[in-house]
C-alpha cells in the first residue's frame, strides 16, 4: 500500500482559531500526544515570531519524540532582501529542526496587490529561499499559498512558481486552498494536473474549511495523486477552521487503500480528539464524525431495533475502531428497542413487559420536562425503581437554602440538610458560592461518615435549560449535572419550577448512582 504522510499544523493554524491560545506547556503536551498518535510531521510554529515559539523549539528537542519530525515554519525572503540577511530564514535555521516549511505566494493577485512586487521577483524570492535552506541540509516543504485560486486566475503563473521551487530543490509541493473556497471537483482536477506535471515529486494538500469541504477536498486531492496531507486536530483553525484530521484519518484508514496509521493508533483517535479539546479549553463538538460523543448515538426506535439485530444496520464502521462507543438514547421518541438495548448493556434479562413499563415512565417524565439523553445515571436509577430493586442510601427529612447579601456587597449562601442515613439522623450546614454548591457541600457532609467513597465524586459540569419559556418566571427548568470519579463519567437530571429543587434531584441521583455502583 502507498503511504500517505500526515503533517499536523495544530500548533500554528490551530492557535489561530478564535478563542484558542496554547501556553508553552500546552504546546509541548499536544506535541507528545500527536507524536504518540504517530503522525509524520508536527509543525511547531512560526519561527521567531515571538519568544514562546523560540522557547518551544528549544524545549521540544528534549522530548525524545518517537514518530514525528518537528518542522519550523516561515515565509520566503522579503522583496529586495538577500537570503543571507533575511530575518525569517535565519529564524528557521535557529530552530535547528530537520525539516522546514516555507510559505510563498502563487496567486498573481497577491503578488501584485499584497506583496507589491513584480511577478518575476516573487518567483526569485521563492526559489532562492528554498535553495538557501536546502544548502543547510533541511527537508524542505513548500506551501504554495492560495494555489487553487491562483491557478484558476492565472494557471501559467501558478505553475511557474511550483516549477521554480521544484528546480531549487523542494522536497514536497503543497497546494493550499487558503481561502477555503474551492470545491472537490476543482481540487481533483487541478491537483491531477500538478501531479502529472511534477511526477515523481511528492505533492501535498492544505485545505481550509470555509465551504465545509476541507475533508472532501483533501480526499479529492489524494485521489488525484497527493501523498502529503496537512490538517489540524479537531479542525481547529482561523475562520471556519482547517482540514480535520479526526475525520480525514479514519476516512483514509477505512475508506481508501492507503497506508496511514496502524489499527492500534487509530483506536486512540477519540481520546486524542477529546484531549486536544480539553487543552484548548473548548467544548467538544458532539456531532463530529467518528470521534464525537453523538457519532454513534441512536435515538429512533426503528434504528435501534435494527442495530440490535445487526451492528452495521445504521453504522458505517464499528465505533471501537476509533476508540468511540455506541449509545442508545432514551427519550419520548424511543421505542421498546431502545430500552431493551440499554437493558442488554446492563446485562439485565430481556423483558418486553419491563421495557414497556420503563418506556411509559420515561415518556411520562419527559412530558414533565425531564430528559435522559445526557442523564445515563438517572436512567439507570429509573430502571431500578421500576423493577422494584432500588433501595435508597438515605432519606431526606428536609432542606432549606438561604442567600444573604451583606452591606459589604458579599454574598453568603448556606444550605441546611436533615437526612436519615440508616438509623441515624444527620443535620448539617454547608456553605457555597451559590445554592447548588452549598447543597452539594451539605449533602457530602451528611454522608461522608457513612459513605467515605462520596469524596471520590467530582462535579464537572452543570447545565440549566428553561423547558417552557413562555411561562416566564414560573417556567420549569431542567438541570443536567455531569459527575465523575476515578474511572467513570455519568450524567443526572432534575426538573422543577424551582431551580434549587431541580438541582437537588440531579445531585441526589449523582450521589445515589455512585453509591449503588460502588457500595451496594
Amino acid at each position: 500500500m502507498e503511504k500517505i504522510k500526515l503533517y499536523d499544523t495544530t500548533l500554528r493554524d490551530g492557535m489561530q482559531a478564535e478563542g484558542v491560545s496554547f501556553s508553552l506547556d500546552d504546546k509541548l503536551s499536544i506535541t507528545k500526544c500527536i507524536d504518540e498518535l504517530g503522525l509524520d510531521y508536527i509543525e511547531g510554529g512560526y519561527a521567531g515570531s515571538n519568544p514562546k515559539e523560540t522557547q518551544f523549539f528549544a524545549e521540544v528537542a528534549k522530548l525524545g519524540l518517537k514518530n514525528s519530525k518537528i518542522v519550523a515554519f516561515g515565509s520566503t525572503r522579503r522583496a529586495n532582501t538577500s537570503v543571507s540577511d533575511d530575518v525569517s530564514l535565519k529564524a528557521i535555521l535557529e530552530c535547528k529542526t530537520q525539516a522546514a516549511t516555507l510559505v510563498g505566494k502563487s496567486w498573481d493577485m497577491h503578488v501584485s496587490n499584497v506583496l507589491g512586487c513584480s511577478l518575476d521577483e516573487n518567483i526569485s524570492m521563492c526559489a532562492e529561499s528554498v535553495e538557501f535552506l536546502k544548502k543547510h541540509s533541511l527537508e524542505l516543504i513548500f506551501d504554495a499559498e492560495h494555489f487553487y485560486d491562483g491557478y484558476k486566475n492565472n494557471p501559467e503563473y501558478a505553475m511557474k512558481v511550483l516549477a521554480a521551487v521544484a528546480e531549487a530543490g523542494a522536497d514536497v509541493l503543497v497546494l493550499c486552498d487558503t481561502n477555503g473556497g474551492s470545491l472537490p471537483d476543482e481540487v481533483h482536477e487541478i491537483t491531477s494536473v500538478v501531479c502529472e506535471k511534477f511526477s515523481p515529486m511528492v505533492v501535498g494538500i492544505h485545505a481550509h474549511n470555509d465551504t465545509d469541504c476541507a475533508t472532501a477536498n483533501t480526499l479529492a486531492a489524494v485521489r488525484a495523486g497527493a501523498r502529503h496531507v496537512q490538517g489540524t486536530m479537531n479542525g481547529l483553525g482561523e475562520r471556519c477552521g482547517n482540514a480535520n484530521f479526526c475525520t480525514i484519518i479514519p476516512n483514509l484508514v477505512f475508506k481508501t487503500g492507503f497506508e496511514v496509521l496502524s489499527p492500534e493508533k487509530t483506536r486512540t483517535l477519540t481520546e486524542v480528539s477529546r484531549f486536544i479539546f480539553e487543552i484548548a479549553n473548548l467544548t467538544p463538538v458532539m456531532n463530529m464524525p467518528y470521534v464525537g460523543e453523538s457519532a454513534f448515538a441512536h435515538k429512533a426506535g426503528l434504528h435501534v431495533d435494527a442495530l440490535r439485530k445487526s451492528k452495521y444496520a445504521y453504522e458505517h464502521i464499528a465505533p471501537e475502531l476509533v476508540g468511540n462507543e455506541r449509545k442508545f438514547l432514551i427519550s419520548e421518541l424511543s421505542g421498546k428497542s431502545n430500552v431493551l438495548a440499554e437493558l442488554e448493556k446492563a446485562k439485565i434479562t430481556q423483558d418486553k413487559k419491563l421495557a414497556k413499563k420503563i418506556l411509559e415512565r420515561v415518556q411520562e417524565l419527559e412530558s414533565e420536562g425531564f430528559q435522559f439523553e445526557a442523564a445515563n445515571a438517572s436512567f439507570d436509577l429509573l430502571v431500578k425503581k421500576v423493577m422494584g430493586t432500588f433501595k435508597p442510601s438515605f432519606d431526606l427529612i428536609k432542606y432549606y437554602v438561604t442567600t444573604e447579601k451583606r452591606a459589604t456587597g458579599d454574598l453568603v449562601t448556606e444550605a441546611t440538610i436533615k437526612l436519615k442515613v440508616a438509623d441515624k439522623v444527620k443535620h448539617v450546614v454547608g456553605e457555597g458560592d451559590g445554592p447548588v454548591n452549598a447543597l452539594d457541600a451539605a449533602l457530602r457532609k451528611s454522608l461522608e461518615d457513612s459513605y467515605p467513597i462520596i469524596n471520590e465524586i467530582h462535579l464537572i459540569d452543570y447545565k440549566v435549560r428553561v423547558v417552557n419559556a413562555r411561562a416566564g418566571t414560573a417556567a420549569r427548568v431542567r438541570v443536567i449535572i455531569e459527575s465523575r470519579d476515578k474511572s467513570d463519567v455519568w450524567g443526572t437530571v432534575g426538573c422543577s419550577e424551582n431551580i434549587i429543587e431541580a438541582s437537588w434531584q440531579a445531585l441526589v441521583d449523582s450521589v445515589e448512582y455512585k453509591l449503588q455502583k460502588d457500595v451496594k
